[in-house]
């Protein structure tokens, strides 16, 4: 492996696989790229997953590496209980580093075609993996990364393999990038240093605490690179020639970063991107890039909300990224999953605001999906199914919709991903042509009685009903128009859904309803 090869050709080259350069790395040039492509705005659900080398442990969270390193945390805090743990079971750091866990982490069940097969019958429309997190393990075969899944552990190229099987199946891909946070920034801090750390948040802009006593500070040759005890400089280099060598070798629809992307400098964010948009459009695809708080500029990228929502409608699109369990992303032994009706009745509200979800996975170390992770897949793929068209390559309504829930606050921004919505809250999206509206209840109505809904009905417009129905039933409902409201007798029980049921309003035309934005 020649480090120093692929950044001089990278470095010194007009994007590789590029047969032009379109955009030029600036705000301004990057400005033109469409942000929105027709396939991401049908798409509405995507799958990644937290899995690579810090799953071995099975233990606590995926920030497992970080803080086995950390001395003095509070045992009942968060990350507390981890030093502790590793102490007992594997004998410290002084005898049993993170990098020791590489020969434990073997992926032997791995199958794509499987994971493939499943993230299909869920209904996703994008997967990919977390390429890299913040430990520094990259989770593709790389010529840049001496630790990577082809040369160590799984010795498989896991990113490759699962990219061949999706695209088999027309399912867009996505890679996810958490690695800025890598280098060792606070070697010359020694109030940052591992035996003074005493609060999770502390050596925030490093992974891996820095002290001379431990491998964070190594300066073997190999070992160097995934402790991040290199130069600003070289980081940096590294930091890119990475993110460019996956979308050169793999094409990936989408790219992602996590929180700490501001810490790459400016210049480095515009040649990633611009990386990322010449290679992609020259291989005829519609490239996409993600990013948190504001480390992208929102004309060349879209926003991500961690384990959130907005609040209201949105001019533009974005996205979540949300767990399938009730808290941690990747897998430890206590794990438990959210209930479906959870994950679908948030995942309406945000298709209705304008949002995409990814929800996330947590496989185990040896490449298998948990058994109560695949029945929740598979209760959303039968949900959206069933309701599929009022779903996919559907557009947003004027209003998102209105209800009773009371919106909690999510820590990320916006509001929380686990409202529990019922019955009584109602969220729309509508068909392109603006014929159809199709109107969510988050939850069973009763049957057999008049259910009002309101900001479908213009009395002031011409709007000549041709039918209203429910997905998933072959009945025709009554109906009827009193000012402003939609007055529908509900059907038997067993012809509505429990999780949501959707009633579909078709007119004659085309329409327009008030103007209620976020109302």
């Amino acid at each position: 492996m020649i480090i120093g090869t692929f950044v001089l050709i990278t470095c010194n080259s007009k994007n590789v696989n590029s047969k032009k350069t379109i955009f030029e790395p600036t705000w301004e040039s990057l400005a033109k790229h469409d942000t929105e492509p027709e396939w991401f705005k049908d798409s509405k659900f995507g799958i990644y997953f937290h899995w690579g080398l810090f799953t071995v442990p099975e233990y606590y969270d995926e920030k497992y590496p970080r803080w086995m390193y950390f001395e003095k945390l509070p045992e009942k805090g968060w990350g507390g209980p981890v030093r502790k743990h590793h102490n007992e079971t594997y004998g410290g750091v002084e005898k049993f580093n993170y990098h020791d866990f590489i020969p434990m982490f073997k992926a032997e069940k791995f199958n794509a075609a499987v994971w493939a097969e499943l993230f299909e019958l869920s209904g996703a429309k994008f997967a990919g993996p977390v390429a890299q997190h913040h430990d520094g393990f990259a989770m593709w075969d790389s010529d840049v990364n001496p630790f990577n899944v082809m040369d160590k552990g799984p010795k498989k190229d896991i990113t490759g393999e699962l990219f061949q099987e999706l695209k088999k199946r027309k399912i867009k891909t996505i890679a996810t990038f958490h690695h800025a946070r890598n280098l060792a920034r606070h070697a010359n801090d020694t109030s940052q240093w591992a035996d003074k750390c005493d609060k999770p948040m502390m050596s925030n802009d490093s992974y891996y605490p820095y002290h001379p006593n431990l491998i964070t500070s190594t300066k073997d040759a190999e070992l160097k690179y995934l402790y991040g005890n290199i130069s600003e400089q070289e980081f940096n280099d590294y930091w890119l020639n990475q993110v460019n060598e996956v979308v050169e070798n793999y094409a990936p629809d989408m790219i992602w970063f996590d929180s700490w992307l501001h810490l790459i400098p400016e210049n480095y964010r515009k040649k990633m991107v611009a990386h990322h948009f010449n290679t992609g459009v020259n291989r005829g695809q519609k490239p996409i890039v993600f990013y948190k708080q504001q480390d992208l500029p929102d004309n060349v990228g879209l926003l991500d909300i961690e384990q959130g929502g907005k609040k209201g409608m949105s001019k533009q699109y974005w996205l979540t990224d949300i767990t399938i369990t009730k808290w941690g992303w990747s897998y430890t032994n206590k794990l438990k999953c959210k209930k479906p009706d959870i994950l679908i009745r948030n995942m309406i509200d945000v298709w209705s605001k304008k949002g995409v979800v990814l929800l996330n996975l947590s496989p185990r170390a040896n490449g298998t999906i948990p058994n109560e992770q695949q029945e929740v897949l598979k209760s959303i793929g039968k949900w959206m199914n069933k309701h599929k068209e009022a779903v996919y390559e559907t557009r947003t309504h004027t209003t998102y919709g209105y209800g009773v829930v009371a919106v909690k606050d999510n820590v990320h921004g916006g509001q929380s991903a686990t409202i529990k919505y019922t019955k009584d809250d109602v969220r729309f999206t509508t068909s392109k042509d603006k014929k159809t509206i199709y109107i969510f209840t988050l939850g069973m109505p009763e049957a057999k009685t008049n259910l009002e809904i309101n900001h479908v009905i213009d009395i002031s417009k011409n709007q000549p009903i041709k039918r209203v129905s429910i997905i998933g039933s072959k009945s025709t409902l009554d109906w009827s128009v009193n000012d402003d409201k939609l007055i529908v007798k509900t059907p038997e029980t067993t012809e509505m859904d429990e999780i949501a049921t959707v009633f579909k309003l078709e007119f004659l035309q085309p329409i327009q309803a008030k103007p209620l934005i976020n109302k």
